[in-house]
């Protein structure tokens, strides 16, 4: 089990990354990313962090930790040099906050964030078919998630994705310990979302395959 989209106390989480990581374990999940808001503001800070804290997670533990960051609310002509920075400076996860109906985001941010060198476009709201072709062409996981506000958009999401043939990826978008939740409740909203047992197993399938490359030097 997994999770790649979370938040601590380096940008709008109440959490250490130690306590997230800590937290995802005891419910048995294997893998997360700590994915913390960025712009222009924080960058170096927030990947210089969160760097440094995952090369010191115990490499034995049973749980692995991942750097990422969240790419928010960018101008979109920011969003390839920002992607492309965070990478050279040796992030793995890279996620793009979408166009979710929940907050105000300037129009373009998906398909400028599609067409960047991310890994996970987050709560992509009302996404058109020309950007979920775009995420299929570009490799880029379409989220389906757990936060709300955010996830009013996931049947949307599934149906766009299912009908194109574009990766999903099942996320909880954690913020403060009650968002950590049990892997079986992000089942049960992924089928509320009008996923299937057979694609939901294929969604994990997807995944366990990109960790495995990011595991690669």
């Amino acid at each position: 089990m997994y999770d790649l989209h979370t938040h601590s106390l380096l940008s709008d989480g109440t959490l250490l990354p130690s306590e997230i990581a800590v937290r995802y374990m005891a419910l048995g999940f294997k893998t997360i990313a700590i994915t913390d808001h960025c712009d222009y503001s924080n960058i170096k800070s927030n990947i210089a962090s969160i760097l440094e804290f995952t090369r010191h997670w115990p490499k034995n533990s049973k749980i692995k930790v991942l750097p990422g960051i969240e790419l928010t609310h960018l101008p979109p002509e920011q969003f390839s040099p920002l992607a492309k920075y965070s990478r050279k400076q040796g992030i793995k996860i890279i996620v793009a906050h979408g166009q979710t109906l929940a907050e105000p985001v300037i129009k373009g941010t998906n398909l400028a964030a599609l067409q960047a060198d991310i890994d996970i476009l987050a709560h992509p709201g009302l996404i058109t078919d020309e950007e979920v072709k775009l995420a299929k062409k570009n490799n880029v996981f379409l989220e389906v998630t757990c936060r709300k506000g955010h996830k009013i958009t996931n049947a949307h999401v599934v149906e766009k994705a299912t009908k194109l043939g574009a990766k999903l990826i099942l996320n909880t978008d954690s913020h403060a310990p009650e968002d950590i939740i049990d892997p079986q409740e992000i089942i049960e909203l992924a089928e509320n979302s009008g996923l299937n047992s057979g694609r939901i197993d294929k969604i994990y399938r997807d995944v366990s395959r990109f960790l495995k490359s990011k595991a690669q030097p």
